[in-house]
């Protein structure tokens, strides 16, 4: 896969770090972009040994001039986009009642409006050259239900329906596009919203494992961010090509419950 370029969204912590660094050491270009030019600065430093073969842009992905000209920049840069992530990802937890309007827009903004615009900026081009690939990041929140996180549900069931469509408009002209649905991964984002699943659910900071996720989780662990981008190095290898369309589920057995 070398020559390769991959775009990925949300790419400077995190899963999309994780994804950035699987792909580098694949010998493939990568274009990070991310919100915050101080986990971009992070990321620089992180990944110097490869500051040949990425670029970073920080944007706001929700401000679709601004998202667009970094996505031109990076195609200027090196000519194409192979692989388009789309991983830029928030979090709030709160009943409806008292979840904000503001935030709920924000949430959609960023997990599903924001892939749509990359898609629909970046695909032609995948068509007119036969060949790409595409990953939204959804979860399995896109999938079940969880109470508290109205927003995030909302935008990762959305991400799937936009996932199937484009899908079968893409598959005519060899571009696969697919949804990962993780559970519970280890990043920031998730132990960050630990104590928001505490206060909602009632129970104490020190028990919201063993008795909020756990039950949910038959392996009782969290995912490693390395079983996220191995996925993602698969679905971007020829020996995906018959891949298109799917959610797939990574989770841990959630989906057994």
């Amino acid at each position: 896969m070398n020559n390769k370029t991959v775009l990925i969204t949300g790419a400077a912590s995190g899963i999309g770090l994780e994804i950035a660094q699987a792909f580098l050491k694949a010998d493939m270009n990568v274009a990070i972009l991310d919100f915050s030019q101080t986990a971009i600065e992070e990321a620089k430093t992180q990944l110097s040994a490869f500051h040949q073969k990425c670029t970073f842009f920080a944007c706001d992905v929700t401000k679709e001039p601004q998202f667009m000209d970094a996505i031109d920049a990076a195609i200027a840069q090196f000519g194409h986009i192979d692989i388009l992530i789309n991983n830029a990802g928030v979090q709030h937890i709160a009943p409806i009642e008292e979840f904000p309007s503001d935030t709920y827009r924000r949430l959609i903004d960023i997990m599903l409006i924001a892939p749509f615009l990359a898609i629909k900026k970046i695909l032609p081009l995948m068509k007119e050259k036969g060949d790409g690939r595409i990953i939204n990041m959804s979860s399995i929140n896109g999938l079940i239900g969880f109470a508290g996180k109205a927003g995030y549900n909302s935008a990762k069931h959305g991400v799937i329906g936009l996932t199937k469509v484009a899908a079968l408009e893409a598959a005519p002209f060899g571009v696969t596009i697919n949804a990962l649905c993780p559970g519970y991964v280890d990043t920031p984002l998730v132990r960050n919203q630990l104590e928001d699943l505490a206060k909602t659910r009632n129970v104490s900071l020190d028990r919201v494992l063993e008795e909020v996720i756990w039950p949910l989780v038959p392996q009782r662990r969290f995912l490693t961010v390395d079983e996220i981008s191995d996925y993602c190095l698969f679905l971007s290898s020829p020996s995906a090509k018959g891949v298109t369309g799917q959610a797939i589920v990574i989770d841990g057995g959630y989906t057994t419950q």
